[in-house]
């Protein structure tokens, strides 16, 4: 099968809410291949402690290039233990320039309770302006639910969840089933 013919793998919303001194991190857990749901309950969203330091990541894309970044991310944060916006510019650095790296396809959301950003294989390192953000085939979806249930009396893990539904009830590569990481600084 050629490449243009291959339907691809979708299936991943991923979103990043700071709010109340706390920062949350969901993913939900549907994997597909074309139209075809191959998995339901994928976990995409992982807890690091590399160095003795908290990290929380969410990861859309190749689950296999998500591992890999991963692994570089955890390597870059124990060079620099504690200094996530350090590790994340030197991870987005090697993507950028790194013939092997540049390849991978995946996005990371990451997390130490202080900061919040987005990872991208073009070099960028994005701090969210409105303390949402979201990734994946849901992520707009989901990133306009989040900023509207920002002004609400919700907690972070419930303006994520609630996002999260949105999303899911909007985008077909999306499920409920959700893991969800909370980190506070």
């Amino acid at each position: 099968m050629s490449d243009d013919q291959f339907p691809g793998w979708h299936g991943t919303t991923i979103m990043g809410v700071k709010k109340g001194g706390e920062v949350v991190i969901a993913g939900d857990g549907q994997v597909s291949l074309g139209q075809t749901v191959i998995k339901g309950t994928a976990r995409k969203v992982r807890r690091l402690s590399p160095g003795g330091y908290d990290v929380v990541a969410g990861f859309a894309g190749s689950t296999a290039d998500a591992f890999t970044l991963l692994e570089r991310l955890e390597a870059k944060l124990e060079a620099t233990p504690g200094q996530l916006a350090r590790a994340s510019v030197e991870l987005a650095k090697d993507w950028r320039t790194d013939k092997y790296l540049q390849k991978l396809e995946a996005m990371l959301i990451v997390s130490d309770g202080a900061d919040i950003f987005v990872i991208t294989g073009a070099g960028d390192v994005l701090e969210p302006e409105h303390d949402v953000t979201a990734i994946g085939s849901g992520g707009n979806y989901a990133l306009a639910a989040g900023r509207a249930l920002m002004d609400t009396d919700l907690t972070a893990e419930e303006v994520a969840r609630k996002a999260m539904a949105i999303a899911g009830d909007i985008c077909v590569y999306t499920n409920g089933n959700l893991t969800v990481e909370s980190i506070k600084k």
